[in-house]
């Protein structure tokens, strides 16, 4: 990291875990077809098919999702043109650069039960960046690199159960 460079954000795991989710879509797709081997001998058993089919769905979706998380976020020099930039980096390995003055929201949410925290960040005009959990930032630094933004932190609205919050 260059002296010039401020780190933001910085997610705890940076990689996607494929492997858990490659057993997890083997299984479910293995217990589809002796559904399907099942619903050739009892015609009543569809919504073993369909449920094994919706969960293989929902796992490629939630891969898909993923992919999009925020895992690093630093202000880098502009270059020529002298003003910094807001470096934004995602699971999936795509890299945008914006304008730190278009940041409208940035909200850090602690977890209640483990050390981490959990990014929302909205640029103006543009989607919501969400963030892979990760140790919490200083609020400062977002609040000087980004002056216009509406810098929050709160706890997470949740519990461990059977702890009262």
């Amino acid at each position: 990291m260059a002296i010039n460079e401020d780190l933001l954000w910085d997610a705890a795991r940076r990689e996607t875990p494929i492997g858990p989710r490659l057993r997890r879509t083997a299984v479910t797709a293995g217990c589809t077809g002796l559904f399907a081997v099942m619903l050739w001998t009892y015609p009543g058993a569809t919504w073993a098919v369909c449920a094994a089919v919706a969960y293989v769905l929902a796992e490629f979706g939630y891969r898909v999702w993923d992919r999009r998380r925020l895992v690093e976020a630093k202000i880098i020099d502009g270059g020529a043109d002298g003003r910094p930039k807001l470096r934004i980096r995602q699971a999936g390995g795509r890299t945008t650069e914006h304008d730190p003055g278009q940041v409208a929201r940035v909200l850090i949410i602690h977890d209640n039960v483990v050390d981490s925290a959990k990014l929302r960040l909205r640029l103006r005009g543009k989607r919501t960046f969400f963030g892979r959990p990760g140790r919490s930032p200083a609020l400062t630094t977002w609040r000087s690199t980004c002056p216009s933004a509406r810098v929050q932190e709160r706890s997470a609205r949740w519990g461990m159960p059977g702890v009262p919050d």
